[in-house]
């Protein structure tokens, strides 16, 4: 699915960031992971952003509006890992986020691992991830640990 002309994919540390952007991106991961998902348990600000090495990617229409974000988090020297992915509501369904998802693979060298929410199992499996372990329990959400191998292609789905 091509995404629309009138949306952008951004990428940038933290520290390149215009602090507008970073509120629209933080706001948005709140209205997902805290309001929707009603995860508090767990802080959402967690520090993670701030690390030299992790890339935020999202994306955006004309106006600025951040319709999804997911970041990259590269302190393992065998694999990045790839998180926090969100996408707003009325985003869902339009390939937004497997857009995010194909530029994060396109960038990274190397294997990507990504502590999945289990009912997207199947949605990641698209890109190429694989399970890689049992299911497990984070925030009161069933996860799946996954990684991609960094080879294959990703799915152009």
């Amino acid at each position: 699915m091509a995404l629309d002309d009138s949306i952008g994919i951004s990428r940038a540390l933290l520290r390149d960031l215009d602090p507008v952007t970073l509120y629209r991106i933080m706001a948005l991961r709140t209205d997902v992971f805290v309001h929707e998902q009603r995860i508090v348990d767990e802080r959402e600000l967690d520090d993670r952003d701030l690390e030299t090495t992790t890339t935020l990617y999202w994306a955006d229409d004309r106006d600025g509006r951040v319709l999804a974000t997911l970041r990259v988090l590269r302190d393992d020297p065998a694999a990045a890992h790839l998180g926090r992915v969100a996408t707003a509501r009325d985003a869902r369904g339009r390939g937004v986020a497997a857009a995010l998802i194909r530029a994060a693979l396109a960038d990274v060298a190397g294997p990507v691992e990504i502590s999945a929410q289990a009912y997207l199992e199947g949605w990641y499996r698209r890109f190429g991830f694989e399970t890689t372990g049992p299911g497990y329990v984070e925030a009161g959400i069933d996860h799946i640990p996954m990684r991609h191998d960094g080879e294959r292609a990703p799915a152009d789905r």
